[in-house]
């Protein structure tokens, strides 16, 4: 019998979200908590979309894989290792290319959805 492959919803929610703490060397400003709830892994286990939450502060990010977010609440600015700034509010898409260097700023509280794929 042939595997049924059927569609997944990723719903908006972080019921049994894991908390994932910000690496102290990191922070910039503030204390933030962040937690994801990843709804879906591929079979590869390099495809992962789900609901990311933090709430304010600001750290350093070096991104190994490409993340497409989609806002659906808050605020936030990513500045590029050039100091370009980027800022982002709910209903904004967005996609953060492997290879960004600089930071990420929850300004209050953020909601993303979120898919990421990581070059095998």
């Amino acid at each position: 019998m042939d595997d049924v492959v059927t569609p997944v919803t990723v719903l908006p929610d972080t019921q049994g979200a894991r908390e994932i703490p910000i690496d102290a060397a990191k922070l910039i400003a503030g204390t933030p908590q962040q937690s994801f709830n990843t709804q879906f892994s591929n079979y590869r286990g390099n495809f992962h979309c789900g609901v990311w939450v933090s709430e304010p502060g600001t750290w350093r990010v070096h991104y190994t894989e490409d993340e497409f977010c989609h806002l659906l609440e808050g605020e936030a600015v990513l500045t590029d290792a050039a100091g370009v700034a980027h800022r982002y509010g709910t209903g904004d898409a967005f996609v953060i290319p492997a290879g960004f260097s600089g930071s990420w700023q929850s300004i209050g509280n953020v909601r993303k959805y979120y898919a990421i794929y990581e070059d095998p």
